[in-house]
């Protein structure tokens, strides 16, 4: 086991994985921008080193500071939590040339998941399903609008190096084609610096289920079940659950096996997330595959009753997966609730500023992970999630009454955030049967507005 590891990353995952530290013995090295001075992840970690000013790109996405921080520290390993530098294969290799362990898969592995037009050609190779689609990058207009045509609409534009929902259009016919295929060639070459795109056709109303995978350096690889992603605006998630309750038993064997051959045909090491869009009919497609921790790890957390940030440093010192059965037992029902600094009601518009009070939710079944403190200034320049609120029960119904007493008991004064409107979506009565699909949250914002 490490003595000392770096986080190369903010907010609540930086205190998560402090704390998975701590409990191992593990001492702990602390990044930190100018605007985080007053971060919590920098008061509870061993030590403390800033990087740079608050834009990202010359502070968490800056690599020879961040060596160099684990260098002058003597950290031997590093973890990038999720977002940032977590799927970076360059990041992955300048740590091996650095004699660093990174706490992840190899740079081979993140590559060749990264990139999704190579991911879904190694699926198809694998025979796991695929969403029917273009058969490589498309840099032409021309060359798209004819693809497109022989997939048929509507066709979902997606970045090849993309992520976070970024880079990706929907053309729901031929005339919107031209206007939807550049804005995501533009979006997606400025999020990653690579414009291209590929076509995949648009599977309407799809349910978006994905299951977390876990290989170890000795050849091992199993799933710990399924998580429903399914409520997501702007294909970012906001709720997600486990167990999905719109898998049968069947299905969820089948997919399973589809994500441990998807893991397994990449020799993948590390924490993974295999996913999947599943039709109405009971069909399910391959979509991507990240090569990291999830922001919705806890709820695996809650229903397996590992820990998978431990597991992770475990896997990443040499050691095999500390669990003996293929897949462990899941125990009741976990929902896991985003709280954004975001107005909902106004297109989840940011909402930076001064937290004003803090009062966090409790109670049986109650988790909550979080960097926010009664006079915490939420900076403008990061991710707008303020903390997951994980709620656990015997079953769906017991986790969701739990829900709504823990969000309407959650206060955080000075901003808006999300609360409210997690709170509305306990309470519609399509969530609370279980048969929501991606499209759910825009129907109910737009049903909403016309009440």
């Amino acid at each position: 086991m490490f003595n000392k590891l770096l986080i190369a990353n903010r907010g609540e995952i930086a205190l998560r994985i402090i704390r998975a530290c701590h409990e191992l013995g593990v001492k702990t090295v602390a990044v930190y921008s100018e605007a985080d001075r007053e971060s919590l992840h920098v008061r509870f970690s061993d030590e403390d080193v800033c990087i740079g000013p608050a834009p990202a790109k010359d502070s968490y996405l800056n690599i020879p500071q961040i060596i160099s921080a684990a260098e002058v520290t003597g950290a031997e390993a590093i973890h990038p939590g999720y977002g940032f530098l977590a799927e970076n294969a360059e990041f992955s290799e300048i740590c091996q040339r650095s004699d660093i362990v990174f706490v992840g898969p190899n740079p081979d592995q993140i590559r060749s998941m990264g990139d999704k037009v190579t991911a879904r050609w190694t699926m198809m190779d694998l025979g796991v399903p695929t969403v029917p689609g273009s058969d490589g990058v498309i840099s032409d207009l021309d060359e798209g609008e004819k693809v497109a045509a022989e997939i048929g609409f509507p066709v979902m534009i997606k970045a090849s190096s993309g992520g976070g929902g970024k880079g990706m259009r929907i053309a729901p016919d031929a005339a919107s084609f031209a206007d939807m295929f550049q804005a995501a060639q533009t979006e997606a070459g400025a999020a990653f610096g690579d414009p291209d795109v590929y076509l995949e056709k648009c599977i309407v109303e799809p349910k978006h289920v994905e299951f977390q995978v876990f290989g170890d350096q000795y050849g091992r690889v199993v799933h710990l079940g399924e998580r429903d992603c399914s409520i997501q605006r702007r294909h970012q998630k906001l709720i997600e659950e486990a167990p999905s309750p719109v898998l049968t038993p069947e299905l969820r064997e089948k997919m399973g096996e589809a994500a441990v051959k998807a893991a397994k045909g990449i020799d993948y090491v590390g924490a993974g997330t295999v996913e999947f869009l599943v039709d109405s009919d009971g069909s399910f497609y391959f979509i991507e595959m990240n090569t990291r921790i999830q922001v919705e790890h806890p709820v695996t957390e809650v229903t397996t009753g590992l820990d998978l940030v431990k597991e992770q440093i475990h896997v990443a010192a040499g050691e095999p997966l500390s669990f003996p059965s293929e897949i462990p037992q899941v125990r009741g029902h976990a929902i896991e609730f985003r709280v954004n600094a975001e107005d909902a009601f106004l297109n989840f518009a940011p909402c930076p500023g001064l937290i004003t009070i803090f009062h966090p939710p409790g109670g049986p079944g109650v988790r909550l992970d979080t960097h926010l403190y009664s006079g915490y200034q939420v900076p403008p320049q990061y991710d707008s999630l303020l903390a997951k609120l994980i709620v656990s029960g015997r079953d769906r119904h017991e986790t969701i009454v739990r829900a709504r007493h823990a969000l309407e008991s959650f206060v955080i004064e000075g901003i808006k955030t999300t609360i409210p409107f997690l709170h509305e979506i306990t309470q519609n009565d399509k969530f609370v049967a279980g048969g929501v699909d991606t499209g759910f949250v825009d129907r109910f914002l737009t049903e909403r507005a016309a009440d």
